[in-house]
C-alpha cells in the first residue's frame, strides 16, 4: 500500500501545501527528509512531529526538553493508520514552522511504483530564516513593492528574486529520487 499525503503550512495565507506519495514503512526520519525536500526547506535546524496525544518524535540525541521518541525508530504506518489522521511536523523552533500532515488516501501500490513522490502543490516555500508566517508575509510585501525600504536588502537577501507563487515539481521530485538512493543506502546500513 501507499500513503497519500498533503503537507500543509499551517497558517500561511494563500496556502502552501505538498501532495506526496510514501511508503508508510518509511521512518519518521525518512519522511522529515522528504519532507524538508517537498517543501523546500535545507535541513539547517531541529525538527519534531508532534501526534494527537501530545507525544513527541524526533531526534533524541538534539532535543533535550521530555521524552521524545526516536524517529529513526518509528515507522509512519504506526503513526498515521487511517484515512484523516493527522500530525503535527514542526521545522525550525525560532521560526515555528508547523505544517499540519494529513493522510488523505491509503492506495494500492502499482507495479514498478516509486516513492516518495510529489504529485502536487501550491506555491513557493519560504526562505530559511525569515522569521516565521509572519516574518514571510513581511518579506513577501517588501519584495512586491519597490517602494518598501526593506526592498533592495531582502531581494539582495533571497540572492536576487524570490516568486512566492513559483512551484517547481519536477526540482522537488528530482530531490526526491535522490532521497530514494539514499534511503536504500541507509537501510542497507541499519
Amino acid at each position: 500500500m501507499i500513503y497519500q499525503l498533503k503537507i500543509a503550512l499551517m497558517n500561511a495565507k494563500p496556502p502552501i501545501w505538498r501532495r506526496i506519495l510514501v511508503d508508510p514503512k518509511m521512518t519518521m526520519y525518512q519522511l522529515h527528509h522528504a519532507i524538508q525536500i517537498t517543501m523546500g526547506w535545507d535541513n539547517y535546524h531541529l525538527y519534531q512531529f508532534i501526534m494527537s496525544d501530545r507525544r513527541f518524535i524526533g531526534d533524541p540525541q538534539m532535543i533535550e526538553w521530555g521524552e521524545v521518541l526516536d524517529a529513526k525508530k518509528i515507522k509512519l504506518g504506526q503513526v498515521l493508520q487511517r484515512e484523516k489522521d493527522k500530525v503535527v511536523y514542526e521545522y525550525d523552533f525560532g521560526d515555528g514552522w508547523q505544517h499540519q500532515i494529513l493522510l488523505e488516501k491509503i492506495l494500492p501500490k502499482e507495479k514498478d511504483m516509486q516513492v516518495p513522490i510529489c504529485i502536487k502543490g501550491k506555491r513557493n516555500c519560504p526562505p530559511e530564516d525569515c522569521g516565521g508566517v509572519w516574518g514571510y508575509e513581511n518579506l513577501c510585501q517588501a519584495l512586491a513593492y519597490e517602494s518598501h525600504p526593506e526592498h533592495e536588502e531582502l531581494l539582495e537577501w533571497v540572492g536576487g528574486e524570490f516568486d512566492p507563487e513559483d512551484f517547481e515539481i519536477d526540482e522537488i521530485n528530482g530531490g526526491l529520487s535522490d532521497l530514494k538512493g539514499y534511503m536504500k543506502t541507509y537501510e542497507s546500513y541499519r
